[in-house]
Formats: C-alpha cells, structure tokens, sequence
C-alpha cells in the first residue's frame, strides 16, 4: 500500500513552526485499525484522512492513541491540502464529520472555517481533587 501524507503546520507562516497536522486522502476506508497504526506512526497530535463523497469530504481524525471526535488545525490542514496542493475546484469543501458538517474556504491565500454546522453530544463530567 502506498499512501501520500502531507505533513502540515497549521497556524505558520513557515515550517517548523504552528501546529503540525498529517493528512491522507483515501479512495476508500481502511480498517479502523490500520488508521490508528498510521496514525501512531506518524506520531504527530492528529493525522487526518479524508475520502471524496459526492459533496465534499468525508473527514476523521486519529491521534497516536485513539480517534477524536473534533480536530481544528487538522481540518484547516486537509483543506490547504485541497486547495493549495491537489487542485480543489472550488473556494469552498465541505467536511462531514460525525457530528455534522464543517465548512472551510480559501480567501486571500489562506484557509477559514465558515458557517459549519455541528453538533455534540453533551453531558457532565465529575472531577475530584486530590492531595499530593
């Protein structure tokens, strides 16, 4: 199997700098467990894969350890991939993701997130204190 990444660093203006992101472009999904090998090879905070859909993208994001359900630099990252390297037709795609849809555009050369759409789940969480 031969999979191009991209390694971006979101958030810079230059390399070796922002907030690195890998992201892969699938044809089609692997095994979730594949993902997260690659994944834990990469061994950046996220690596991103997306496969094309008739609208857009489908996006999930894996860290070295588990999958996350919402990864900001990461989707800004998949888009600059788009845009600036694999020749995206349009100025806008849109990601659909477990929660919904995000929407990023490219404006002057850089990558926005816009009008998405997403929900989550809420909940509460308990947090104890302890002495040490």
């Amino acid at each position: 199997m031969n999979l191009p990444i991209y390694q971006v660093d979101a958030f810079a203006g230059e390399i070796f700098t922002g907030n690195p992101a890998a992201v892969i472009i699938l044809d089609s999904w692997l095994e979730d467990s594949l993902l997260q090998s690659i994944a834990m090879e990469n061994n950046l905070s996220e690596t991103a894969y997306l496969v094309s859909v008739a609208d857009g993208y489908e996006l999930r994001w894996f860290t070295p350890q588990v999958e996350a359900d919402l990864c900001g630099h990461a989707t800004l990252a998949s888009a600059h991939v788009l845009f600036e390297h694999l020749d995206y037709p349009a100025a806008e795609v849109s990601f659909h993701i477990r929660g919904g849809v995000l929407d990023c555009a490219l404006s002057d050369g850089r990558v926005f997130m816009t009008g998405s759409a997403v929900t989550f789940m809420t909940g509460s969480i308990q947090i104890s204190q302890h002495a040490g």
